[in-house]
């Protein structure tokens, strides 16, 4: 780490150094240091806009670089699968026959069963999901990385490796007890070992777009144990399998000349750089389609539940969609940021030209080339870039290394560092020269073209007809202030426009980070408040007859159960499809509900699917559309369903059906998998206490637990990144505001100083220039708020994934806290400007340019 950030050190010092070499050849040297001076309140501004753009640019492409690197080093070292399998039960030998598919390159069969858990000092009831390891040496696929205490001892019984994640939760280390009921039998076992695996680098509960590390974790325990327990022995349940790459012909490579993985040593250490560059540069996969297919047909008769590859893996997918998110973000706010920045740039050198004609008409006279004066006031860009790229490097690091170890709090990697991205830096120069080339680009070629005759000459006088105010006639109720703020607005509308522009670029920004605020709260509310009314849900180890509805509704404290039933399915429409559960519910339940977009309740049919309106996008359905439903368990039915509506949930992807319609569907009598529970808070105790007691339930989901979860997780790391961009948002609201009452004042001095010396006094003098600023801003703020509306809508609708989305959530105080940071930018400002004002040189300003 020492060493990337002397070399990103080194970079900056080279780059700076050699700009300053750079402007070091010219003879205009010392007049752009003395113009920057006079100005640098307004370089500085404009410096830390810029600034603000290339740090979230630099931070967000630097955070990318590390979660991508530091997954794909895992993967490769502690070689994850490409392809996965869950079934009923199969005998070993198939696993064999599994090997001999074309294109496999290796096979890992075990054991995955679901458990139930009495953890000290937890009192809801925990469950989780045991691994099998084979009982000697260690697994080809999906190998662990120790994080403490020991690995299994050779033959061991009653020891178990637990995940991080939960372990972490529920403050267990080495040595500690937990007890198990496996197969409906309680068993205690201690743990030697805390273990993190590329499988679940995101641990969740199967089916469930958020994670409660609490009452759910994964575990490890050797083959034989878990086989004797739940009566599998010589069988698997679970599959893993490897991929080879493919050869040029499109053959799969001999398993013989393939390139592995060399083992981990030790626990589970890091694979050779050599090692995963040579993995990176093979050759793409064999035919993944193939395989599952060939691997669905094999295990269909055995309870096969449809194998999926690795992009369709829970925990691959919460990864990705956190690195979609982080791209989206690192073009959104910096493009808008740089936006700005490149207008501000303009404003300057624009207005900045117009006050030295004089100059440039000198400088050409004495025979300065149009060459040297396009340099001199490119070089005045390019200092305000250089001096923002040091400070957005510096941002971008200091912020991205406060990010990741968020990302250390619930992805769990052995090691995540932030990776300064020197290409990212590299970007972030280009585009800040590319801004500032595209802001001073018109206004050094107009300074370039002036002729040194027309440049001598004074700006011919501007037309001082009354204005339109004052043509209406409402004029005498007006102040001299207020008349001569609208004639100097009239009769330079193009400033008049761009002041206005940036102004609501200014307040368009400030919307988009609260909108982000906004729309976590909306969640906390809506999705476990509006949609999920049940205050637990319970899930059963088998389907089983409804009638163990009955036996919930016994327990102490239960006010109503609704049972559900949950199977799981491939949809299809066209040539796209998705892996997931559907959910039969009680077509007249109040416990969970289904509502669309409008906040009305859809209603289950007998005969059709709801689904996520995220799902229906991903397949690309309508409303109406026929869906290719296919069962992957028991008789494995394939059957076409009406799409009859889009449900307006906000986390994973989901489709409904009316639970009755549902078990027709698959043949079925009237079975359930689970229920949703109200319970009565002051009997809340005794039920969990007696819950904890019974054999069937395989997994409890508690809202509160995963509301909570969901604050601290994606809620908190939205509202650390909503915080960083609304300081962003707001220095570069200041800056905007600060850099039009500067340029303004600059403008008008010899207005002002002319002002002063025929008997206005300072206070009016200055009322001009603040009654200029908040007509402006009056009409500017308007058009920023529709501005920012429409850059939060933008924003919003990319960073929605099929594990979370955000809802566009546009509020009162979100436009009220807008334009309060406009109107202090504005009056902090003024007090600036004005403070200026009194130390205006009369003399100096009205003397005659000639």
């Amino acid at each position: 780490m020492a060493a990337l950030e002397f070399g990103v050190w080194n970079f900056l010092g080279f780059w700076v150094l050699g700009f300053g070499v750079c402007i070091l050849i010219s003879h205009l040297d010392r007049k752009l240091w003395r113009d920057l001076n006079r100005m640098k309140g307004q370089a500085i501004a404009v410096a830390l806009v810029m600034a603000c753009g290339l740090a979230m640019l630099t931070m967000s492409r630097s955070l990318i670089q590390s979660l991508e690197s530091t997954r794909a080093e895992y993967y490769e070292a502690n070689r994850f699968a490409d392809v996965f399998a869950h079934l009923k039960r199969a005998p070993n030998s198939i696993a064999d026959r599994v090997a001999q598919i074309p294109g496999v390159a290796g096979v890992q069969a075990g054991l995955a069963v679901s458990v139930t858990l009495d953890i000290p000092g937890l009192d809801e009831p925990a469950s989780g999901q045991v691994r099998s390891l084979p009982d000697r040496g260690e697994p080809d696929l999906n190998r662990l990385y120790l994080r403490a205490g020991s690995w299994l001892a050779p033959g061991s019984r009653g020891e178990v490796l637990v995940g991080e994640a939960f372990a972490k939760a529920n403050r267990l280390k080495p040595g500690d007890h937990i007890a198990m009921l496996l197969n409906g039998r309680r068993q205690d076992f201690r743990i030697v070992g805390i273990v993190l695996s590329p499988e679940f680098i995101f641990e969740s509960r199967p089916g469930a777009a958020l994670p409660d590390n609490r009452t759910y974790g994964i575990f490890w325990m050797p083959y034989e144990e878990v086989a004797k327990a739940f009566d599998l022995y010589g069988a698997f349940n679970y599959l893993a399998l490897r991929l080879a790459p493919s050869s040029g012909s499109g053959a799969a490579v001999p398993a013989a000349t393939r390139p592995l993985a060399v083992p981990a040593g030790g626990a589970a250490g890091e694979t050779p750089a050599r090692q995963v560059a040579a993995r990176r540069a093979a050759p793409l996969h064999t035919s993944e389609r193939a395989v599952i297919a060939e691997v669905d047909r094999l295990l269909a008769t055995y309870g096969g539940r449809g194998a999926y590859g690795r992009s369709d893996h829970p925990s691959h997918i919460r990864v990705s969609d956190e690195i979609r998110v982080l791209t989206t973000l690192s073009i959104g706010f910096p493009v808008v940021f740089l936006s700005v920045a490149a207008f501000m740039v303009n404003a300057v050198l624009s207005r900045l030209l117009n006050l030295q004609r004089e100059q440039i008409a000198i400088l050409k006279a004495f025979g300065f080339a149009n060459r040297d004066i396009v340099l001199h006031y490119l070089k005045f860009a390019f200092v305000i870039v250089a001096v923002g790229l040091v400070i957005g490097a510096l941002g971008g690091l200091l912020l991205g290394t406060r990010l990741v170890k968020m990302y250390e709090m619930w992805f769990r990697f052995p090691e995540l560092h932030f990776q300064f991205a020197r290409s990212a830096l590299v970007a972030a120069s280009f585009v800040g020269v590319l801004a500032a080339f595209v802001g001073v680009f018109n206004a050094v070629r107009r300074a370039a073209k002036l002729p040194p005759a027309e440049a001598m000459r004074p700006e011919p006088p501007a037309n001082y007809r009354p204005s339109l105010v004052e043509r209406t006639g409402i004029a005498k109720f007006l102040s001299h202030t207020f008349r001569i703020a609208m004639r100097n607005i009239e009769r330079r509308p193009m400033q008049a426009l761009f002041t206005v522009a940036g102004l609501a670029l200014a307040t368009g920004i400030l919307i988009v980070p609260n909108t982000f605020r906004d729309s976590v709260k909306h969640i906390l509310g809506f999705q476990w408040d509006v949609l999920e009314r049940e205050d637990l849900s319970v899930g059963l180890i088998e389907p089983t007859s409804a009638k163990v509805t009955h036996l919930f509704e016994q327990l102490p404290g239960v006010v109503a159960a609704e049972p559900f039933r949950v199977t799981p399915v491939r949809l299809r429409f066209g040539h796209r499809t998705r892996q997931l559960a559907i959910r039969g519910m009680t077509a007249q339940g109040i416990q969970t509900r289904i509502i669309d977009k409008s906040m009305r309740e859809i209603p289950l049919p007998v005969n059709g699917v709801v689904v996520s309106a995220k799902l229906a996008e991903v397949l690309d359905a309508r409303v109406g559309d026929l869906l290719t439903v296919e069962t992957l368990e028991g008789k494995h039915i394939v059957r076409s369903v009406p799409l009859v509506g889009l449900a307006d949930d906000l986390a994973g992807i989901t489709a409904y059906m009316e639970r009755f319609a549902l078990n027709r569907f698959l043949e079925e009598g009237d079975v359930v998998t689970g229920a949703n529970l109200t319970v009565d808070t002051a009997r809340r105790a005794e039920f969990l206490r007696e819950l904890k007691g019974i054999p069937r339930v395989s997994w409890v989901a508690i809202k509160e637990s995963l509301r909570e979860n969901f604050r601290k997780t994606t809620g908190a790391s939205i509202n650390l990144i909503q915080m960083i961009y609304l300081t962003f948002a707001t220095v570069v609201a200041f800056g905007v505001v600060y850099n039009n009452a500067r340029i303004s004042l600059a403008e008008r001095a010899r207005e002002l100083a002319t002002l002063r010396v025929i008997g206005f006094s300072q206070r009016e003098v200055g009322g001009v220039l603040v009654t200029e600023l908040v007509i402006l801003a009056l009409v500017a703020v308007p058009f920023g708020l529709l501005l920012g509306t429409g850059f939060a809508t933008g924003i919003i609708s990319m960073v929605n994934t099929e594990t979370v989305r955000l809802p566009l959530v546009l509020t009162a105080h979100n436009y009220a806290f807008a334009t309060l940071v406009v109107a202090v930018a504005s009056t902090l400002s003024a007090i600036l400007v004005l403070r200026n004002l009194k130390q205006l040189d009369l003399v100096s300003a009205l003397k005659a340019p000639e």
